[in-house]
């Protein structure tokens, strides 16, 4: 008799999450397996403020939408199987059309518009790709990755993606009418 993995719910993993000896530590959901990420170092916690301030001013005084921060949660794909992905994100922006309340203490259920990952030299690049196919496939329409190592960011979105380097500009296309920054403004001098 073949013995049948046990994977972890969306439901499952929010439960494993309150319990004591998760609670200082960074989790996401992977196709039903816990994956443990890495605390963030101030300097990558210093490069999701600025682009709190420089992205999320742009949004909140145009009235686009809401903005997130600080690994929250999304659910970006759910399995019969119980194979759900539950993903953390440095940024993320989910345009007024399909939040226009305020947000609950959950997770939201879907993909945002647009997702920021600020990349650290410990994440891998396999996870990362995985990610931005998990954030394509659930309606993510822009994602940036940024690294600050490089002081570049690669911009991808169902079109494929691009390289942007410090004197580039990136802009928020269809996903973020009107914004437009200079790469070298995301990283702190």
């Amino acid at each position: 008799m073949e013995v049948q993995a046990r994977y972890i719910t969306a439901e499952r993993f929010l439960d494993l999450l309150e319990q004591p000896e998760y609670q200082d530590r960074s989790f996401d959901l992977v196709e039903g397996e816990l994956v443990e990420m890495s605390k963030p170092t101030v300097g990558h916690g210093e490069i999701v403020s600025w682009l709190n301030i420089k992205i999320g001013s742009y949004i909140v005084e145009n009235a686009l939408g809401r903005v997130c921060s600080g690994d929250a949660g999304f659910i970006l794909a759910r399995s019969f199987t119980g194979r759900d992905t539950v993903r953390g994100l440095d940024f993320a922006f989910i345009a007024k059309e399909r939040a226009p309340g305020p947000l609950d203490f959950s997770w939201y259920e879907q993909g945002p518009d647009l997702a920021v990952e600020v990349i650290s030299p410990n994440n891998r690049a396999d996870d990362i790709h995985l990610k931005v196919m998990q954030l394509l496939a659930a309606g993510t329409g822009l994602i940036w990755l940024v690294y600050p190592e490089s002081r570049t960011v690669v911009a991808h979105s169902a079109d494929g993606a691009k390289t942007l380097h410090e004197g580039d500009r990136l802009d928020g296309g269809d996903v973020l009418p009107g914004f437009a920054l200079r790469v070298g403004d995301i990283f702190p001098s």
